[in-house]
């Protein structure tokens, strides 16, 4: 397969992220965004949250780029009580409660990140594909196998964010 037509498969694939976080977060109210159907379960602030993080750190690290999260503000505009680094692996049941956020702030945060993607996307060659990113694993990590897996994570956790709102929605009154 040639960059083109990787670049284009891998530009899909953001894209229908991008198109399911707006889905998800359209009319999100406050409510709405902290529901927890469990003690131990997550929030559609979290997953959403969570998620943008997750192609931020991981993205960001394969450009050589610093993170949206700290090169343009949100980590101020969310005002969570984590590291900068911190992307949400391991999470307690408390710091997923200490994660509240509006569905504009999900939605704008995971745009910046998106665009930033997509500015990643366009500039992919064949070698940068191949480029190992990760060497603590056998087979080391290129950089299409992290994008997929980023691809993976994201898709999991917008499932369950939906799932959540379904829910949510669902409840008696």
């Amino acid at each position: 397969m040639d960059a083109g037509a990787a670049r284009e498969i891998l530009r899909d694939q953001f894209e229908r992220i991008r198109e399911l976080v707006v889905t998800v977060t359209d009319g999100l109210t406050s409510e709405m965004s902290g529901y927890r159907p469990g003690p131990q379960a997550n929030s559609i602030a979290w997953l959403v949250w969570h998620l943008t993080r997750v192609q931020d750190d991981h993205v960001s690290d394969a450009a050589d780029v610093e993170q949206a999260w700290t090169s343009r503000g949100w980590r101020e505009r969310f005002a969570l009580p984590f590291p900068a680094a911190d992307i949400g692996y391991g999470h307690s049941s408390a710091d997923v409660a200490a994660v509240h956020a509006e569905a504009g702030l999900l939605a704008d945060y995971h745009g910046d990140v998106h665009l930033a993607t997509l500015e990643y996307l366009d500039e992919l060659t064949v070698g940068e594909l191949d480029r190992v990113v990760d060497r603590r694993w056998d087979p080391p990590v290129t950089v299409s196998v992290r994008l997929v897996s980023v691809i993976g994570d994201c898709l999991q956790h917008l499932g369950q964010a939906s799932y959540v709102r379904g829910l949510f929605e669902a409840r008696p009154t």
